[in-house]
């Protein structure tokens, strides 16, 4: 991330050394739903003293640029970072870097002590996990080689980019949105890419078919070679044996690559609460105002498995969601519960992605959808997919379609309806036929 954002100084805003003795509120990971928790709780007057501790050596980022204009070099590190040193000082929050957490002891009460590997213990009255999540690792041969990368916080960016100026071929593998993303990147930095995704289509698990298809061959058209059905046997070294030059495929085919970008998807950081004994499924189970299973712990952002937020959701159904607007919405529904208040978290999920010239923004989720409709500008580069369920709609994927993006999600927010047959017309405006009913 740059000088500013990887600075190896002391690692707390209050020196280095043994933790301040408050046991106020300690926020576990420094993430973009840790840094909206601290924000949210002072602007709602929580006054007690807030311990906001990550484990890499940087101050608090934005990730989404890691794939796109950091590695680029467009944006300057300076930029990503959410808050000044004396934003945090004003407010009384110790921001504590290069701390990594491995056991808890919490009381009843929700107080407690966590302990880190440095032999450092910070105390608490009240405990917050906005730890995130980890990339999934490809277990394969030659996996620990130089070169075989996975992109998912500021360290992976910069071990990317410092490698990047000796690269000529680079294969990536998976084709979800941090892979498209930097594959777009990487390609536009004149790199020879090649996607592998091991399933059927692009972006399987967040966009359907039509979208799928849309994106396959757009990225195509530009060049890219993307390979469908299609996974790595292993990664073979140079003639040192301690780099990758190539990875061999399942069918004996050989791509050359002095950089593999693996990108298969994530896993949430539930260890911190297994060892507490807090309810765990696909992340830490929460209920509608993000509190865990203890009762006093909140869980937010990527770690958190939370009842289905879209209005008129079925009883029961429950989701761990992957975006910055989630993080955001769920860390200020976190911060009403720990000053005592009671707000459900009820919204629209969104989400965006942009790879290459194509910005990708999603309304709503489209599981369980049962028709679909699609405009398609091809002059103006538009294409939107609208996804209804019993002649509601309920998503939208919207390609270079800010317009279409913003009616749905604002529909879906009220809970209106946009008539399919009337939506069909790509000429409409969709705001214009927003319908109660």
């Amino acid at each position: 991330m740059g000088t500013h954002a990887v600075e190896h100084t002391a690692r707390s805003a209050t020196g280095a050394g043994t933790a301040p003795n408050r046991t106020g509120l300690l926020i576990i990971g420094a993430s973009q739903s840790g840094v909206q928790l601290a924000v949210s709780l002072r602007a709602l007057g929580f006054d007690e003293h807030i311990t906001l501790l990550g484990d890499e050596d940087h101050r608090p980022y934005q990730r989404p640029a890691l794939s796109k204009e950091f590695l680029q070099g467009t944006v300057e590190s300076e930029s990503l970072i959410f808050r000044s040193n004396e934003y945090w000082a004003e407010h009384n929050v110790d921001l504590v870097k290069g701390e990594y957490i491995i056991r808890i002891d919490k009381e009843a009460d929700g107080s407690g002590v966590a302990h880190a590997s440095s032999g450092r213990e910070f105390p608490f009255k009240r405990l917050a996990l906005t730890v995130g999540a980890r990339a999934r690792k490809l277990d394969i041969d030659g996996g620990e080689l130089d070169g075989v990368l996975y992109l998912r916080n500021a360290d992976d960016a910069l071990a990317l980019k410092a490698r990047v100026g000796d690269a000529t071929d680079v294969v990536v593998i998976g084709g979800g949105f941090i892979g498209l993303e930097a594959a777009s990147s990487l390609q536009k930095m004149g790199k020879n890419v090649t996607v592998l995704e091991f399933g059927p289509r692009l972006v399987g698990r967040a966009v359907g078919e039509e979208t799928a298809d849309y994106f396959l061959q757009a990225h195509r058209s530009r060049g890219l070679d993307i390979r469908l059905n299609t996974s790595a046997a292993r990664f073979q070294a140079n003639e040192s044996g301690n780099r990758v030059a190539a990875v061999e495929l399942q069918d004996g085919t050989v791509l050359p690559a002095q950089i593999v970008l693996i990108g298969i998807g994530v896993i949430p950081n539930t260890q911190l609460a297994e060892q507490l004994g807090l309810a765990v499924d696909n992340g830490v189970v929460v209920d509608r105002f993000a509190l865990a299973s203890d009762g006093t712990t909140v869980a937010v952002g990527d770690v958190a498995n939370m009842p289905n937020p879209v209005p008129g959701s079925e009883p029961g159904e429950r989701i761990r969601l992957e975006s910055v607007n989630n993080a955001i919405e769920h860390a200020k529904v976190a911060a009403y519960s720990l000053t005592g208040r009671r707000e459900e978290y009820a919204g629209i999920p969104w989400f965006w992605s942009n790879q290459a010239d194509l910005k990708l923004q999603i309304a709503g989720l489209c599981s369980g959808y049962d028709h679909t409709v699609l405009r398609r500008d091809e002059e103006r580069g538009k294409f939107s997919v609208l996804y209804y369920r019993q002649g509601r709609i309920i998503a939208a994927d919207c390609v270079n379609a800010p317009l279409d993006f913003m009616a749905v999600k604002n529909a879906l927010a009220k809970g209106q309806n946009i008539p399919a047959d009337a939506a069909a017309d790509p000429a409409t405006q969709l705001k214009t036929i927003i319908t109660d009913s």
